[in-house]
């Protein structure tokens, strides 16, 4: 890894839970001695992707990333083309959903929107989802290039006792993403979260990211697992012709099969 990845890597670590980041657990989290870490955070800090609270000294996203951000919405627009699809979602599934975009080998989340159906609800504060534990990362997996298969197997941390953690594992979870057109992880990121998935497409022809809704474990029946498989693919397709893309044929098959009306003794149990 180069000098600027280990620098630009830093900026992963912050999220909404975490605004702001000392030295000292920045070294913690990124595993790197503090001085160079701390010469790391100068040079971002020089360029204006990181600032120091001056009261507490603690470092924060500083003003440079903002613009960054905007101009990147403003050139290759995303977000707003994915923010009524995932109220639709949420509404028909009443569980959180949110989207996630592809960039090089990491999944960044995009966009969330939570249902207010259930006092009780998947709260999603992650910017960068991991490939092997999630079922956004699985989709990724499932639906982009080879080599995010090679990038899934270089970090399989263990998060909770039902992250898959072998190749064997993860081969599984893909494959079964490839027959129904749609990932699942279930505890897999975060004890009592079931996860689903739909890959996304834009111009390019190529995987642009995943769609997926995040429910309570303990709601997962099998006629509530049939409603996000539904609201997901449609989900998906209309996120897919926002972004100027087309759904690859073999994906609209597999989600052909999956839309297949469930028997009505499956939907009671």
């Amino acid at each position: 890894m180069s000098v600027v990845e280990k620098a630009i890597g830093l900026l992963n670590h912050f999220s909404t839970a975490r605004p702001e980041i000392g030295l000292s657990e920045f070294c913690r989290l990124a595993r790197r001695d503090k001085a160079t870490t701390y010469r790391h955070l100068t040079a971002l800090e020089a360029v204006g992707l990181v600032e120091q609270n001056p009261t507490t000294r603690a470092y924060r996203i500083g003003p440079a990333a903002l613009r960054l951000a905007e101009l990147r919405e403003a050139t290759v627009p995303r977000r707003d083309g994915v923010l009524q699809p995932l109220a639709t979602l949420a509404d028909r599934t009443g569980e959180s959903a949110h989207v996630s975009v592809l960039s090089g080998s990491s999944l960044h989340s995009l966009a969330v929107h939570e249902s207010t159906r259930h006092s009780t609800r998947v709260v999603i504060d992650v910017a960068i989802l991991p490939l092997h534990a999630t079922a956004s990362g699985i989709s990724a997996v499932a639906f982009g290039a080879p080599e995010l298969r090679d990038a899934a197997l270089a970090n399989m941390n263990r998060f909770t006792d039902f992250t898959p953690t072998t190749p064997e594992a993860l081969d599984a979870a893909v494959a079964e993403a490839r027959r129904t057109g749609i990932s699942t992880s279930d505890s897999g990121f975060e004890a009592g979260v079931h996860g689903m998935a739909a890959p996304i497409y834009d111009q390019s022809g190529a995987l642009a990211g995943a769609v997926a809704v995040a429910s309570v474990a303990t709601r997962m029946t099998a006629e509530q697992e049939f409603t996000n498989r539904t609201a997901l693919v449609e989900a998906a397709r209309q996120i897919t012709r926002n972004w100027g893309g087309t759904v690859p044929a073999v994906v609209e098959a597999a989600w052909a099969d999956t839309l297949t009306p469930m028997p009505r003794e499956d939907a009671a149990r």
